[in-house]
Order: C-alpha cells, then sequence, then structure tokens
C-alpha cells in the first residue's frame, strides 16, 4: 500500500477517547520490522474504553504497573499480553490522568486484535513507546474519512451494564 499521508502528532490523541477511536478508522499504522521492511495497514476496526469511569476499562481499578502509561498523555502504545500469547496493541488517549485508551481491533486484511498483534510482531518493549516519534510503529492520515458503523465492544460481559451495551466499537463500513 503507497500513501502520501503524513504521521499524526500526539495532539491528535489528546481528545476524548470516544472521538479518536472512529478517528482511527481509515488512518494508516506503520510499522518498521527489525529486518527493515516497513509495512502500511489501514485501521479497520477500534473500541474505545473510557479510564476510571468505564467498568470494561484496565484503568477503572487505579494505577497499576500494567496500567501505569494509560494515566500520561495521549499518543503512546499500551500493549498488554492475553491468554499467554497475545499483544493487545491499544494507543492512550486523552489529557494525563484520563487513563483512557482505543484497542486496535481490526486492520485492512487481519480480523481480530490477536491477529494485528501477531502480523505487527508485537511484544513488552512497545509498552510506552510514543507514537509521534518512534521509529518502529506510527499513525499516519491518508487525508480520508471513513465511513463507519458501530456496534457494542466484545468481551466484556463482566463489566456489566450500562457498559456491556455501549457503542464504543467503531467498524469501517
Amino acid at each position: 500500500m503507497t500513501t502520501d499521508s503524513a504521521r499524526l502528532p500526539n495532539s491528535f490523541f489528546h481528545r476524548e477517547v470516544t472521538e479518536v477511536a472512529p478517528d482511527l478508522l481509515g488512518k494508516i499504522l506503520v510499522r518498521n520490522f527489525k529486518d527493515g521492511r516497513i509495512e502500511k495497514f489501514r485501521i479497520t476496526e477500534t473500541e474505545a474504553y473510557r479510564g476510571g469511569d468505564d467498568k470494561s476499562c484496565h484503568a477503572n481499578k487505579g494505577k497499576t504497573p500494567r496500567t501505569k502509561v494509560m494515566f500520561d498523555e495521549g499518543g503512546l502504545v499500551y500493549v498488554y499480553l492475553i491468554y499467554g500469547m497475545y499483544w493487545m496493541l491499544n494507543f492512550v488517549t486523552g489529557k494525563p490522568g484520563d487513563s483512557s485508551a482505543v484497542l486496535i481491533r481490526g486492520l485492512e486484511g487481519i480480523s481480530g486484535p490477536g491477529r494485528v498483534g501477531r502480523a505487527l510482531q508485537l511484544d513488552k518493549s512497545f509498552y510506552g513507546e510514543d507514537l509521534a516519534t518512534s521509529a518502529r510503529i506510527w499513525i499516519e492520515d491518508p487525508g480520508l474519512n471513513a465511513p463507519f458503523t458501530t456496534a457494542p465492544r466484545v468481551g466484556i460481559d463482566y463489566a456489566g451494564e450500562p457498559w456491556i451495551s455501549k457503542p464504543w466499537r467503531f467498524i469501517v463500513k
């Protein structure tokens, strides 16, 4: 995929998570791999997690060693491991203390956050990476707005209502 696009500044992420999540749709995730290969992926699905009040958000219980990056300013990478094998890619949003993040659920041709992490060859070293300055991962804006639909988030039954039914999953049409 070839694009004439510009890297997003951190100020893009300094907004409310439910604004950033749909605005990431259609943006280009760029990954510079260890072997020097650079690949570009169009973001097709995201989910918003709104800080401390959102019972499905990791930061709901406060700052921990796992979630401390979520309390920093928007534009940083939050990765975590699930099932001992899948690294989940999230982007911190908002101002310091907001503790919100967007989960990247899908890229063009790659469906599911576990598959996204595998395709991007993520690991713990990406935790806290600054998207504005990273040489390994960043987001570019091709200048197009992607039409999208919303749906409830996936796999958060433990959070209860109203969190289960929030239409905070955003999917390119």
